[in-house]
Formats: structure tokens, sequence, C-alpha cells
């Protein structure tokens, strides 16, 4: 039977994506440095036209409320700067990642030699790990600088609403990052399987999680995914965390920690609650460091 509701909705999707795909077109015309800057110029300018505007000054006010007001301000507009040039790097992705070991500093990509070390030896040790991250500068580089160092990798990520945008965003994707896993509730299982095949997987843990353990996040009670914890302590491996960190010149700065030392209880295995507020403390001394290219838009001390 002909549902004219159902076809409106799908032609309505199918419109927005083709405005989205004549914007990709547009931002791999302007190149890695136009695009993202014609971005950051956008979010800058509409940014605080928006309700988000005001979460993330919220956000920004209860973080940071012995910094001088002016410095507030400043972080919330590099926020928005970060936003805009994150959205329009999508489809330059692959050209932004152009670390060349053999001339390490003559790239966009800088990455010390011991996190190199550390990605040599994960590549080599033949057993699973798990990342965690943070929307941090361009969130999306470490899986890619995974993918590039040979190293068997999937990532949890969320899909857009729009299925017709979330299939191009998709496409786009998995030519330069390994395996990924949608977000939903078939989500933890694929993402076991993963680690059962020995892949190393990745997932950003600095967003809200309502049915979370509750955590001290940025001097606030906030609920917390739990989920890189739990599996931490199914499969005992170890825990490295991931950033990237934006330099001038649309240059990137890329970091692997060393493996954490997860708390854990009488028994020997890993305290859930414990990790957890852990990783977010490491996740807290990375917003700290460079708190303008946090995603301070999001609701993350809503109750």
């Amino acid at each position: 039977m002909f549902n004219l509701r159902a076809t409106l909705s799908r032609l309505a999707d199918e419109a927005a994506a083709l405005l989205v795909r004549g914007g990709f077109a547009l931002l791999r015309g302007l190149g890695p440095d136009r695009g993202p800057a014609l971005g950051a110029a956008v979010a800058r300018t509409l940014g605080p036209l928006t309700p988000a505007h005001r979460i993330a000054r919220d956000n920004i006010d209860a973080a940071f409320p012995d910094r001088p007001p002016a410095e507030r301000a400043a972080i919330l507009r590099d926020s928005w700067d970060n936003l805009g040039r994150v959205a329009c790097e999508y489809v330059h992705l692959a050209r932004i990642f152009d670390f060349d070991p053999d001339h390490p500093t003559s790239g966009r990509i800088e990455i010390p030699p011991e996190s190199i070390a550390r990605f040599v030896e994960l590549r080599q040790d033949g057993k699973p790990a798990l990342f965690f991250a943070a929307h941090l500068a361009n969130w999306e580089l470490p899986a890619v600088a995974a993918l590039r160092h040979g190293l068997p990798s999937a990532a949890l990520y969320r899909t857009p609403n729009s299925a017709a945008i979330a299939r191009d965003i998709r496409r786009m994707r998995e030519g330069v990052m390994g395996l990924l896993i949608p977000a939903g509730h078939a989500a933890p299982i694929r993402m076991m399987e993963a680690l059962d095949e020995g892949l190393h997987l990745g997932m950003l843990v600095d967003q809200r999680f309502g049915r979370g353990p509750r955590i001290r996040f940025l001097g606030r009670q906030a609920s917390a995914n739990p989920l890189l914890a739990r599996l931490a302590r199914r499969f005992d491996c170890p825990v490295h965390g991931a950033r990237a960190i934006r330099l001038p010149g649309g240059r990137f700065r890329l970091e692997l920690t060393e493996a954490i030392d997860l708390p854990r209880d009488g028994r020997g295995e890993i305290d859930i609650q414990a990790a957890t507020q852990a990783i977010n403390d490491i996740v807290e001394g990375w917003v700290r460091e460079h708190p303008g290219q946090w995603l301070w838009q999001h609701r993350r001390w809503r109750e």
C-alpha cells in the first residue's frame, strides 16, 4: 500500500542528503585549508545565535569560575572555531593525515616518537586493546592514524538521524578508518566480537550517559559511560588514551598514552566505577590543557 507520509519523508531525506553532498563538493574544491577556515568563520558567526551557545557558555562558566570573563569568552569563541573546522575537515581527512615516518616534521601531522613506538608495539603483539578518546580538536584523526599505521582496528560511532546523510558519511569514513560500529542496542555485542577477533577498539567517552555511574568531571557530578571499563574488565586487555591537538597552520599533534593502570577491586578485577572515573580524569586533564578545542556545546552535566 502506498504510504504518502513515508514517501515524503524519504524524499525530504534524500533532498537533505543532496544538499550535504553539494556542500561536501564545495569543501573539496576549497581544499583542506580554505574549507575548514570557511567553516570556522561560519561557526563563529552563527554559533552564538543558537541555543547551543548558551549551553556552552554555561558549561565553561561552571568549569572555570575563577578565570576572567574575557578568557572564558575566548574559550567559547575558540570552541565554535574548532567545531566549524571539524565539520569541514571530514572530506579532507585522507589529505590531512599525511604523516611520513621518514620525514616526521614535513606534513600536517606530527606524532611524538614514544607514541609511534606504542603504535608499533600494539600492531605487533597480536592482542586486542581499547582506546578512549574525547571530542577534542579533530577527534576523527586517531582512528585515521590507526588504519594508516596498519593497526587492525574498529571504532564506535554515532550515526546522523538522516539515513541518506548517514550513508554518505559512512562511505566517506570507511575509506580512511577501520571497522565502523554504529552506536545502538547491538553495539556492545559487536564491540565484544571485535575484541574477540583481536581488533583494537576505540570509542569517545566524554559525553553524557544517563544510565551510567556518577563521576566527578570538571568540578561537577556527571553521568559517564562505563562501557569501556566494562570491556576492559571482561577482556583484561590494555587501555590507552588517544587524542589530537590542533596546532597553528592547519596542523595536528597526535598522541597515544602508555597503557593506563586502571583501579582494581579486592578480587583483582577492574573496578568499573573507579576505572570510569580514572579515564574521565585523564580526559579532564586534556580539556583543561586545551579548553578551546573541546565540544562545550553538549549537555554533559544534565541530570
